[in-house]
């Protein structure tokens, strides 16, 4: 398979008109069915689908639009964060606007219904019919609107939305009580009540419903607007002749130079070239307490220079630094949808014509014992109380406190599904160097072989051949020989050997530098050993407090290592781990294998180039913060400050996540188990619609409360973990 055709590009799609889950049901469908997509996540928040797909940027909007929606593809989806989030302003705007309304008009309406309603002189008056006949029309027609067209362009494109549920129950109440008013001035109907204060009470209180989803769906997605906002808006650009120029800070490009004043927050990520600060990193790592950084050390964009000035030359352009890149993975992690939820789609998609359904033959069955207009009034509360979008927001509700409850913790987490298997987990395997070590090991011994190679020509030439590597031993090498200020030549055909070690060509010789069992790795040239080098890691000080957290969990644990068996029970017993837990001596095909043999779903915790193999095996991988490139691009969650407790964080955090899951599906499962056979028996008497339009907006604010509720806990219990360090 090609390489496009094994990872299409990935866009992104605005998408306007979006109003409820069915809505995103309706999108994800369309998408999904297209011969080229791999895979379509929309996102009803930012109003938004991010696509990875073979397909054409027309076909892609072509899909959107055959449910009714219309669409573009955004050419830089960071520049449109302002434009969705304005939008999803506007949508609460408009939500509160229609329940204000609705509710304004409903309440005279209806204390004007019952004033009248036991007067005999007033009762059927036309004055009083008129004036609740205006009111419930300019109800309808004001905060019914928005339910009106998004039912109308679904039935246009022959579909169904929740929104249907609610404009033909609002509509068959106003236009049966139009019917009435008129039949009772020709003399007929007399007796039977107007329904224009219901129709009022129906669009008001559900709008309300919507209004308070809409604003807690916002809050509940800040993170990415928070984390954006960590980066500042301007510059000082710092010239060659020592002047400083302000310029907005996404203009900023690679190779340019800023100043940073004490106290200023970093506009870029690059390297410092000049200065010292104590820097405070808490917003790309969560890591609390400042770190004193230098010439030559890097920086990220949104930290904090808290006590001195440095000047920052840019790694990269202002607007694709990696405080941004952090946004777009937490936003698209909110936008994915999971495993769970594939089970509230499927009964979404059949849900609005099983309802209509079920309306159509309660006003039959009703018929058929005599009573027709009973019939229309309890199809009515049939049709506005099966409202199934507590069922649409259960996960994606839940999902967004989680994920962005992990991004505030310096966790990043790629997609739903991710979170999800996280949540179920039942074992844990670590590597040692770089995720229970500190990744930084010191040369300890350098003992030649004899012969006419001494310490230091046998330090240079494995530093020589180390140079091109990223694996932690020998970047060590080559720290040491910089320190001994040893001449290191240079090297070509490198090679790095995953497992084994590394080989490359110096000064027309081939060396080897690889693992050994008697020190950390041997060094060969042209085939003739040379000598041993000894390196040791430091076990970092969290190790073992995270290791005793997931042993509290009761997972299973392993400790997966591709260094000597010695030196791994060494740090398995540093850390709590027994000797039965510990797999040394281990390539990565064999790593990938002891995975295979733990029971699932299985954690994989690593930071080198060894482990991507691994990582990618596992149900959940987690790398590193400090780890390579390779490593983090491969596993789904990222532990940004370089700490193992991030590891049980996170698996707490998504256990509490999805059972906020499935206390809110069991929440809108039960609701519409019960409601909709209540409704269609007339168990809720005459007022039954007003009693519908109450019930479903608190179902939804039951599922948004419980999603509320679980950010609080998340968050205090984020406080009191930090005030303990």
């Amino acid at each position: 398979m090609s390489p496009s055709a094994a990872s299409p590009p990935e866009r992104t799609l605005r998408i306007d008109g979006m109003e409820c889950a069915g809505c995103v049901a309706g999108v994800q469908s369309a998408l999904s069915a297209l011969p080229g997509i791999r895979e379509a996540h929309v996102d009803l928040a930012s109003g938004r689908a991010i696509v990875a797909a073979s397909d054409s940027d027309e076909a892609l909007v072509a899909a959107v639009r055959s449910r009714g929606f219309e669409a573009r593809v955004l050419a830089d989806p960071r520049r449109s964060r302002t434009e969705a989030e304005e939008r999803q302003r506007a949508r609460e705007r408009g939500w509160k606007r229609r329940a204000i309304v609705g509710i304004a008009l409903w309440v005279p309406l209806e204390i004007l219904h019952w004033a009248t309603h036991g007067s005999h002189a007033l009762h059927g008056n036309l004055a009083v019919d008129l004036t609740l006949l205006l009111g419930g029309t300019i109800a309808v027609v004001v905060s019914g609107s928005g339910f009106f067209a998004s039912a109308w362009r679904a039935a246009r494109f022959r579909t169904t939305n929740m929104d249907t549920l609610v404009s033909v129950g609002v509509l068959a109440a106003y236009g049966l009580s139009v019917a009435t008013f008129v039949a009772q001035r020709l003399g007929r109907m007399e007796g039977q009540p107007l329904w224009f204060a219901e129709a009022a009470a129906l669009l008001g209180i559900i709008s309300l419903g919507h209004w308070l989803e809409a604003r807690a769906t916002a809050k509940a997605s800040a993170t990415t607007r928070e984390l954006l906002a960590l980066q500042p808006e301007d510059a000082e650009l710092l010239g060659s002749d020592g002047t400083t120029t302000r310029l907005e800070s996404r203009l900023v490009r690679r190779g340019q130079c800023v100043l940073v004043r004490p106290g200023g927050r970093i506009p870029i990520d690059g390297t410092i070239r000049a200065g010292r600060a104590a820097v405070d990193e808490s917003a790309v790592t969560g890591e609390p307490l400042p770190v004193a950084r230098g010439t030559g050390d890097t920086v990220h964009a949104g930290t904090i220079a808290t006590d001195g000035a440095i000047e920052v030359v840019a790694a990269t352009d202002g607007d694709a630094t990696s405080l941004t890149r952090i946004a777009e993975i937490v936003e698209r992690a909110q936008a994915t949808r999971a495993p769970v939820q594939r089970l509230a789609d499927r009964v979404s998609a059949v849900f609005v014509p099983v309802v209509l359904a079920i309306a159509a033959l309660t006003v039959i069955g009703w018929s058929f014992a005599g009573r027709p207009l009973d019939g229309v009034l309890y199809a009515v509360t049939t049709l506005v109380i099966s409202c199934p979008c507590a069922l649409g927001i259960a996960t994606p509700m839940a999902v967004m406190v989680g994920v962005g409850e992990a991004g505030r913790r310096g966790i990043l987490v790629k997609d739903a599904a991710t979170i999800e298997r996280a949540s179920r987990a039942r074992s844990v395997v670590f590597d040692k160097t770089g995720t229970l070590t500190a990744g930084k090991p010191d040369v300890t011994a350098i003992r030649p072989s004899g012969g006419s190679t001494g310490a230091n020509e046998l330090l240079a030439i494995a530093a020589s051949a180390e140079r091109g590597s990223e694996h932690p031993i020998g970047r060590a090498i080559v720290r040491r020989a910089e320190a001994e200020r040893l001449a290191i030549a240079p090297a070509t055909s490198f090679r790095a050997i995953a497992g084994t070690g590394v080989e490359a060509t110096v000064e027309g010789r081939l060396v080897r530098v690889e693992r050994d069992a008697e020190a950390s790795c041997r060094v060969l040239v042209d085939g003739t050993l040379v000598g041993h080098i000894d390196v040791a890691d430091a076990v970092r000080p969290t190790s073992a407090a995270a290791v005793a957290s997931l042993r509290h969990l009761g997972l299973e644990l392993r400790l997966l290592t591709g260094d000597r068996r010695s030196r791994a029970l060494d740090v398995a017993g540093a850390v709590g781990l027994r000797e039965t837990e510990v797999l040394a001596d281990a390539t990565p095909e064999s790593k990938a294998a002891a995975l295979d043999a733990l029971p699932a779903p299985r954690v994989m915790v690593g930071d080198g180039i060894n482990d991507a193999a691994a990582l990618a095996r596992a149900d959940v991988g987690i790398a590193m913060g400090e780890g390579s490139a390779l490593a983090i691009e491969t596993a789904p969650i990222v532990l940004l400050r370089g700490d193992p407790r991030g590891v049980p964080a996170i698996l707490d955090v998504a256990a509490q996540t999805f059972r906020a899951v499935r206390q809110n599906l069991f929440l809108a499962f039960v609701y519409n188990a019960m409601a909709i056979p209540a409704a269609a028996f007339g168990l809720l008497g005459t007022r039954g619609p007003l009693v519908a339009a109450a019930a479903m907006a608190l179902s939804d604010l039951c599922v948004v409360g419980n999603a509320l509720r679980l950010k609080a806990r998340l968050a205090r219990e984020r406080a009191r973990t930090e005030s303990m360090r």
